[in-house]
């Protein structure tokens, strides 16, 4: 018999590290966790007190969604500049899954709200000219459709560190082609007048009259979804061509607006 005098049995060892003795057999069956000693006669897995910090990390790589063979790389690869990578890469991959959940929740509560006809929002489609008018805009790359906040971030300081002025409501264009999921080509902009003069990272340019299809998004800004659906159905309804450069115009400020006031403009660009 194997003396193991001054090691831990494997249920005590599972309690200590909250982790399920099939789990741990598991482990050792793929050498991410072995025992410190295996019975020869019974077969009884056997662990050092040393072990338990080890365990803990496992336990902890597991939670944050790492597989059995990552976690084993992992484990190696403690201390190395390896290890701090696949950390970031891995909290990079769960951001994205949270904004995609966050669209999910976000979708399910517009639809049980149109369902149970309790939306804050309303919507009107005409066809309207989008007007010509010079700008001041500010463009880059964001995550999603919904990250578009970081490009305003980055605007507003911006405009009062360069003194201009905006003379009107303000608005966004998408650039892309068609949808996209991750990496949006955006662009936000301010009005101003003809003969503003600016410094990079802002550029002006006189955006012309577009005939397009517009549609008057009455409610919170999470209707845009919802918005944009009814709007490409009217279009495509009327028998009009869409054409890429989705525009948005928001004609209140959503700072000190009531979210069920805000209005919100959507011009889908048509031949």
């Amino acid at each position: 018999m194997t003396d193991t005098s001054d090691l831990v049995a494997i249920g005590r060892f599972s309690a200590l590290t909250r982790i399920s003795v099939r789990m741990l057999r598991h482990y050792d069956a793929h050498g991410v966790l072995v025992p410190a000693v295996v019975d020869p006669d019974t077969g009884y897995r056997w662990y050092a007190p040393g072990q338990v910090a080890e365990a803990v990390l496992v336990r902890r790589l597991r939670d944050v969604g790492f597989g059995v063979p990552a976690i084993g790389a992992l484990i190696a690869a403690r201390g190395t500049p390896t290890f701090t990578d696949a950390l970031e890469q891995q909290r990079a991959a769960l951001v994205d899954e949270s904004r995609a959940v966050r669209y999910r929740l976000d979708l399910i509560d517009q639809m049980r709200a149109t369902h149970q006809k309790e939306s804050t929002m309303s919507v009107t489609i005409d066809l309207h000219p989008f007007a010509a008018r010079t700008v001041v805009g500010l463009r880059g790359t964001i995550p999603t459709y919904a990250d578009e906040g970081q490009l305003w971030d980055r605007l507003m300081p911006e405009l009062a560190k360069q003194g201009i002025a905006i003379t009107g409501p303000c608005g966004a264009i998408n650039h892309d082609d068609g949808f996209v999921e991750h990496d949006v080509d955006s662009e936000v902009w301010v009005p101003v007048e003809s003969g503003t003069t600016v410094e990079a990272p802002l550029v002006r340019q006189d955006l012309p009259e577009q005939k397009a299809a517009r549609a008057v998004l009455t409610g919170p800004y999470e209707g845009f979804g919802e918005a944009c659906d009814q709007l490409v159905t009217w279009t495509v309804a009327q028998g009009l061509t869409a054409i890429a450069g989705m525009r948005y115009v928001y004609l209140n400020d959503a700072r000190t607006t009531p979210v069920d006031q805000l209005v919100s403009e959507i011009y889908l660009p048509v031949a």
